[in-house]
Protein backbone atom coordinates (compact mmCIF):
# COMPACT_ATOMS: atom_id res chain seq x y z
CA UNK A 1 0.00 0.00 0.00
CA UNK A 2 1.49 3.33 -1.10
CA UNK A 3 0.94 6.81 0.32
CA UNK A 4 -1.34 7.53 -2.65
CA UNK A 5 -3.62 4.55 -1.93
CA UNK A 6 -3.47 4.54 1.89
CA UNK A 7 -6.58 5.77 3.72
CA UNK A 8 -6.31 9.24 5.22
CA UNK A 9 -5.88 9.57 8.96
CA UNK A 10 -6.31 13.33 8.83
CA UNK A 11 -7.73 15.72 6.24
CA UNK A 12 -7.64 19.50 6.63
CA UNK A 13 -9.50 21.76 4.21
CA UNK A 14 -9.07 25.53 3.83
CA UNK A 15 -7.87 25.96 7.42
CA UNK A 16 -7.35 29.58 8.43
CA UNK A 17 -6.46 31.08 11.80
CA UNK A 18 -6.55 34.79 12.56
CA UNK A 19 -5.38 36.50 15.72
CA UNK A 20 -6.98 39.92 15.34
CA UNK A 21 -5.47 41.36 12.17
CA UNK A 22 -2.68 38.75 12.00
CA UNK A 23 -3.32 35.77 9.72
CA UNK A 24 -1.17 33.00 11.21
CA UNK A 25 -2.50 30.21 8.94
CA UNK A 26 -4.10 31.03 5.62
CA UNK A 27 -6.34 28.64 3.64
CA UNK A 28 -4.21 25.52 4.12
CA UNK A 29 -5.22 22.13 2.69
CA UNK A 30 -3.35 19.21 4.22
CA UNK A 31 -3.67 15.41 4.40
CA UNK A 32 -1.86 12.64 6.26
CA UNK A 33 -2.04 9.09 4.88
CA UNK A 34 -2.18 6.16 7.28
CA UNK A 35 1.19 4.86 8.59
CA UNK A 36 3.15 7.68 6.96
CA UNK A 37 5.68 10.09 8.41
CA UNK A 38 4.84 13.62 7.28
CA UNK A 39 6.95 16.65 8.17
CA UNK A 40 5.78 20.23 8.43
CA UNK A 41 8.60 22.71 7.97
CA UNK A 42 9.12 26.42 7.39
CA UNK A 43 11.03 29.43 8.69
CA UNK A 44 10.38 30.78 12.18
CA UNK A 45 6.96 32.42 12.33
CA UNK A 46 5.63 30.41 9.37
CA UNK A 47 2.57 29.19 11.32
CA UNK A 48 3.68 25.59 11.92
CA UNK A 49 2.95 25.40 15.64
CA UNK A 50 -0.33 27.31 15.21
CA UNK A 51 -1.45 24.75 12.63
CA UNK A 52 -0.29 21.97 14.98
CA UNK A 53 -2.37 23.44 17.79
CA UNK A 54 -5.45 23.62 15.57
CA UNK A 55 -5.11 19.92 14.74
CA UNK A 56 -4.68 19.10 18.43
CA UNK A 57 -7.82 21.04 19.40
CA UNK A 58 -6.03 23.80 21.33
CA UNK A 59 -7.16 26.48 18.88
CA UNK A 60 -10.44 26.76 16.99
CA UNK A 61 -9.83 27.68 13.34
CA UNK A 62 -11.21 30.96 12.02
CA UNK A 63 -12.31 29.05 8.92
CA UNK A 64 -12.03 25.57 7.46
CA UNK A 65 -12.52 22.10 8.90
CA UNK A 66 -10.52 19.00 9.85
CA UNK A 67 -11.57 15.36 9.62
CA UNK A 68 -9.78 12.82 11.79
CA UNK A 69 -10.18 9.13 10.91
CA UNK A 70 -13.15 9.97 8.70
CA UNK A 71 -14.96 11.96 11.37
CA UNK A 72 -15.45 15.72 11.39
CA UNK A 73 -13.64 16.90 14.52
CA UNK A 74 -12.37 20.45 14.11
CA UNK A 75 -14.33 23.35 12.63
CA UNK A 76 -14.96 27.00 13.19
CA UNK A 77 -16.50 27.25 16.61
CA UNK A 78 -20.24 27.84 16.67
CA UNK A 79 -20.87 26.95 20.28
CA UNK A 80 -21.19 30.54 21.51
CA UNK A 81 -24.50 31.00 19.77
CA UNK A 82 -25.66 27.48 18.87
CA UNK A 83 -25.25 25.59 22.13
CA UNK A 84 -27.39 28.05 24.16
CA UNK A 85 -30.11 27.57 21.54
CA UNK A 86 -29.82 23.82 22.07
CA UNK A 87 -30.26 24.25 25.82
CA UNK A 88 -33.39 26.41 25.50
CA UNK A 89 -35.30 24.80 22.60
CA UNK A 90 -36.01 21.42 24.31
CA UNK A 91 -37.19 23.28 27.41
CA UNK A 92 -39.50 25.45 25.33
CA UNK A 93 -40.93 22.42 23.53
CA UNK A 94 -41.53 20.54 26.79
CA UNK A 95 -43.02 23.66 28.38
CA UNK A 96 -45.34 24.25 25.41
CA UNK A 97 -46.51 20.63 25.38
CA UNK A 98 -47.13 20.79 29.14
CA UNK A 99 -49.08 24.02 28.73
CA UNK A 100 -51.31 22.59 26.00
CA UNK A 101 -51.98 19.39 27.94
CA UNK A 102 -52.63 21.30 31.17
CA UNK A 103 -54.93 23.82 29.50
CA UNK A 104 -56.95 21.09 27.78
CA UNK A 105 -57.19 18.97 30.94
CA UNK A 106 -58.27 21.83 33.22
CA UNK A 107 -59.87 24.20 30.75
CA UNK A 108 -57.84 26.97 32.40
CA UNK A 109 -54.97 28.78 30.64
CA UNK A 110 -53.41 29.76 33.96
CA UNK A 111 -53.32 26.15 35.13
CA UNK A 112 -51.87 25.18 31.74
CA UNK A 113 -49.07 27.71 32.13
CA UNK A 114 -48.17 26.28 35.52
CA UNK A 115 -48.19 22.76 34.08
CA UNK A 116 -45.76 23.86 31.36
CA UNK A 117 -43.33 25.95 33.42
CA UNK A 118 -42.33 23.19 35.85
CA UNK A 119 -41.24 20.48 33.35
CA UNK A 120 -39.73 23.15 31.08
CA UNK A 121 -37.60 24.46 33.95
CA UNK A 122 -36.47 20.95 34.81
CA UNK A 123 -35.39 20.26 31.22
CA UNK A 124 -33.56 23.62 31.00
CA UNK A 125 -31.69 22.86 34.24
CA UNK A 126 -30.69 19.39 33.03
CA UNK A 127 -29.47 20.75 29.70
CA UNK A 128 -27.39 23.49 31.30
CA UNK A 129 -25.84 21.10 33.83
CA UNK A 130 -25.00 18.73 30.97
CA UNK A 131 -23.30 21.58 29.13
CA UNK A 132 -21.11 22.22 32.18
CA UNK A 133 -20.23 18.59 32.94
CA UNK A 134 -20.23 17.53 29.24
CA UNK A 135 -20.79 13.78 29.75
CA UNK A 136 -20.41 11.41 26.81
CA UNK A 137 -24.20 11.21 26.32
CA UNK A 138 -24.41 14.99 25.94
CA UNK A 139 -21.57 15.03 23.41
CA UNK A 140 -23.29 12.28 21.41
CA UNK A 141 -26.47 14.34 21.55
CA UNK A 142 -24.57 17.32 20.13
CA UNK A 143 -23.27 15.16 17.31
CA UNK A 144 -26.81 14.44 16.14
CA UNK A 145 -27.26 18.10 15.27
CA UNK A 146 -24.07 18.79 13.34
CA UNK A 147 -20.91 20.55 14.45
CA UNK A 148 -21.74 22.78 17.40
CA UNK A 149 -18.12 23.20 18.46
CA UNK A 150 -14.61 22.20 17.62
CA UNK A 151 -13.28 19.24 19.53
CA UNK A 152 -11.29 20.06 22.62
CA UNK A 153 -7.82 18.59 23.29
CA UNK A 154 -9.27 15.83 25.48
CA UNK A 155 -11.73 14.91 22.70
CA UNK A 156 -8.84 14.60 20.23
CA UNK A 157 -6.89 12.39 22.63
CA UNK A 158 -9.88 10.08 23.06
CA UNK A 159 -10.28 9.99 19.27
CA UNK A 160 -6.68 8.80 18.90
CA UNK A 161 -4.34 11.78 18.72
CA UNK A 162 -1.24 12.13 20.90
CA UNK A 163 1.29 14.94 20.93
CA UNK A 164 4.46 16.35 22.43
CA UNK A 165 5.32 20.02 22.83
CA UNK A 166 8.03 22.32 21.54
CA UNK A 167 8.85 23.22 25.14
CA UNK A 168 8.86 20.12 27.33
CA UNK A 169 5.73 19.93 29.48
CA UNK A 170 6.30 17.15 31.96
CA UNK A 171 5.03 16.99 35.53
CA UNK A 172 8.48 17.78 36.88
CA UNK A 173 7.96 16.69 40.49
CA UNK A 174 6.40 13.35 39.58
CA UNK A 175 8.35 10.21 38.79
CA UNK A 176 8.94 9.23 35.20
CA UNK A 177 6.57 6.28 35.57
CA UNK A 178 3.80 8.47 36.99
CA UNK A 179 4.16 10.85 34.04
CA UNK A 180 3.50 7.97 31.67
CA UNK A 181 0.58 6.74 33.77
CA UNK A 182 -1.04 10.18 33.46
CA UNK A 183 -1.09 9.65 29.71
CA UNK A 184 -3.20 6.51 30.17
CA UNK A 185 -6.00 8.31 31.98
CA UNK A 186 -8.22 8.65 28.91
CA UNK A 187 -8.14 4.87 28.30
CA UNK A 188 -8.83 3.70 31.86
CA UNK A 189 -12.26 2.24 32.60
CA UNK A 190 -12.38 2.01 36.40
CA UNK A 191 -14.77 4.46 38.03
CA UNK A 192 -14.05 6.71 41.04
CA UNK A 193 -16.12 4.27 43.11
CA UNK A 194 -13.83 1.43 42.00
CA UNK A 195 -10.85 3.46 43.20
CA UNK A 196 -12.46 4.30 46.55
CA UNK A 197 -13.42 0.67 47.22
CA UNK A 198 -10.22 -0.73 45.68
CA UNK A 199 -12.24 -3.22 43.66
CA UNK A 200 -10.60 -6.10 41.75
CA UNK A 201 -11.30 -4.20 38.54
CA UNK A 202 -9.39 -1.17 39.82
CA UNK A 203 -6.45 -3.25 41.08
CA UNK A 204 -6.27 -5.23 37.83
CA UNK A 205 -6.30 -2.08 35.73
CA UNK A 206 -3.64 -0.49 37.93
CA UNK A 207 -1.35 -3.50 37.52
CA UNK A 208 -1.88 -3.54 33.75
CA UNK A 209 -1.19 0.19 33.53
CA UNK A 210 2.03 -0.11 35.52
CA UNK A 211 3.21 -2.90 33.25
CA UNK A 212 2.32 -1.03 30.05
CA UNK A 213 3.98 2.18 31.30
CA UNK A 214 7.21 0.27 31.99
CA UNK A 215 7.05 -1.25 28.50
CA UNK A 216 6.67 2.18 26.91
CA UNK A 217 9.59 3.54 28.90
CA UNK A 218 11.71 0.64 27.70
CA UNK A 219 10.58 1.29 24.13
CA UNK A 220 11.84 4.88 24.21
CA UNK A 221 15.10 3.90 25.90
CA UNK A 222 14.33 4.68 29.54
CA UNK A 223 14.36 1.18 31.01
CA UNK A 224 15.21 1.28 34.73
CA UNK A 225 14.44 5.01 35.10
CA UNK A 226 10.84 4.55 36.28
CA UNK A 227 11.33 5.85 39.81
CA UNK A 228 13.46 8.87 38.97
CA UNK A 229 11.85 12.29 39.37
CA UNK A 230 11.36 13.64 35.86
CA UNK A 231 13.07 16.99 36.50
CA UNK A 232 16.26 15.11 37.40
CA UNK A 233 16.45 13.34 34.04
CA UNK A 234 18.87 14.64 31.39
CA UNK A 235 17.31 16.86 28.73
CA UNK A 236 17.32 14.16 26.04
CA UNK A 237 15.66 11.67 28.39
CA UNK A 238 12.96 14.21 29.23
CA UNK A 239 12.20 14.44 25.51
CA UNK A 240 11.93 10.66 25.35
CA UNK A 241 9.71 10.60 28.44
CA UNK A 242 7.31 13.06 26.85
CA UNK A 243 7.05 10.76 23.83
CA UNK A 244 6.35 7.80 26.15
CA UNK A 245 3.58 9.77 27.83
CA UNK A 246 2.04 10.59 24.44
CA UNK A 247 2.20 6.91 23.48
CA UNK A 248 0.42 5.97 26.71
CA UNK A 249 -2.86 7.33 25.33
CA UNK A 250 -2.69 4.70 22.53
CA UNK A 251 -2.76 7.20 19.65
CA UNK A 252 -3.30 6.51 15.98
CA UNK A 253 -1.68 9.81 14.99
CA UNK A 254 1.34 11.11 16.91
CA UNK A 255 2.25 14.80 16.66
CA UNK A 256 5.88 15.59 17.49
CA UNK A 257 6.73 19.28 17.85
CA UNK A 258 10.49 19.72 17.33
CA UNK A 259 11.41 16.49 19.15
CA UNK A 260 15.17 16.85 18.52
CA UNK A 261 15.41 20.51 19.58
CA UNK A 262 18.38 21.01 21.91
CA UNK A 263 19.79 17.52 21.36
CA UNK A 264 23.37 16.71 20.38
CA UNK A 265 24.02 14.77 17.14
CA UNK A 266 24.15 11.40 18.89
CA UNK A 267 20.85 11.97 20.71
CA UNK A 268 19.29 13.24 17.49
CA UNK A 269 20.32 10.10 15.60
CA UNK A 270 18.91 7.87 18.37
CA UNK A 271 15.60 9.73 18.42
CA UNK A 272 15.35 9.60 14.64
CA UNK A 273 15.69 5.81 14.77
CA UNK A 274 13.05 5.70 17.51
CA UNK A 275 10.57 7.65 15.35
CA UNK A 276 11.10 5.13 12.56
CA UNK A 277 10.41 2.25 14.98
CA UNK A 278 7.21 3.87 16.19
CA UNK A 279 5.90 3.62 12.65
CA UNK A 280 7.25 0.15 11.85
CA UNK A 281 6.63 -1.54 15.24
CA UNK A 282 3.48 0.21 16.46
CA UNK A 283 1.93 1.10 13.11
CA UNK A 284 1.64 4.78 14.06
CA UNK A 285 1.13 7.69 11.71
CA UNK A 286 3.43 10.58 12.58
CA UNK A 287 3.29 14.33 11.92
CA UNK A 288 6.56 16.06 12.64
CA UNK A 289 7.59 19.70 13.04
CA UNK A 290 11.36 19.86 12.85
CA UNK A 291 14.06 22.40 12.03
CA UNK A 292 16.82 19.83 11.58
CA UNK A 293 16.68 19.27 7.83
CA UNK A 294 18.86 16.17 8.06
CA UNK A 295 16.18 14.55 10.24
CA UNK A 296 13.33 15.76 8.02
CA UNK A 297 14.89 14.66 4.74
CA UNK A 298 16.05 11.34 6.16
CA UNK A 299 12.83 10.08 7.69
CA UNK A 300 9.86 11.74 5.95
CA UNK A 301 7.61 10.23 3.30
CA UNK A 302 6.26 13.68 2.49
CA UNK A 303 7.20 17.22 3.43
CA UNK A 304 4.88 20.24 3.54
CA UNK A 305 6.35 23.74 3.69
CA UNK A 306 4.62 26.75 5.24
CA UNK A 307 5.75 30.36 4.89
CA UNK A 308 3.85 33.31 6.38
CA UNK A 309 0.95 30.95 7.11
CA UNK A 310 0.58 29.71 3.54
CA UNK A 311 1.50 26.37 2.01
CA UNK A 312 4.19 27.06 -0.57
CA UNK A 313 5.36 23.53 -1.39
CA UNK A 314 4.55 19.88 -0.80
CA UNK A 315 6.06 16.64 -2.01
CA UNK A 316 8.80 14.13 -1.39
CA UNK A 317 11.93 15.33 0.43
CA UNK A 318 13.86 15.51 -2.85
CA UNK A 319 11.12 17.51 -4.56
CA UNK A 320 10.86 19.97 -1.69
CA UNK A 321 14.63 20.34 -1.41
CA UNK A 322 14.84 21.54 -5.02
CA UNK A 323 11.74 23.77 -4.97
CA UNK A 324 12.68 27.42 -5.74
CA UNK A 325 10.01 28.77 -3.38
CA UNK A 326 11.45 26.74 -0.50
CA UNK A 327 14.97 27.89 -1.27
CA UNK A 328 13.77 31.50 -1.32
CA UNK A 329 11.85 31.12 1.95
CA UNK A 330 14.90 29.79 3.78
CA UNK A 331 17.70 31.68 2.04
CA UNK A 332 15.97 34.79 0.69
CA UNK A 333 15.38 35.97 -2.84
CA UNK A 334 18.48 36.60 -4.94
CA UNK A 335 19.44 40.25 -5.28
CA UNK A 336 18.48 41.96 -8.53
Amino acid sequence: MTAETAPLVLKAERVTKRFGGLVAVNNVDFTIPSRSIVSLIGPNGAGKTTFFNIIAGLYDPSAGAIEFRGRSMIARSRRTFLEPVLWVVPALIVGLVGYVIGAIATGDATEGAAAGIVPGSIVLTVMMLSAIVRPAAYLRFLGRFGVFRSSRPNDMVVAGLGRTFQNIRLFHNMTALDNVLVGMHSRMKASPLDAILSTPRDRREEEESQKRASELMALVGLRGRENEVSKNLPYGDQRRLEIARALASAPTLLLLDEPTAGMNPQETAQLTRLIGRLRSDLGLTILLIEHDMKVVMGISDRVTVLDHGEKIAEGTPDEVRRDPKVIEAYLGAPSA
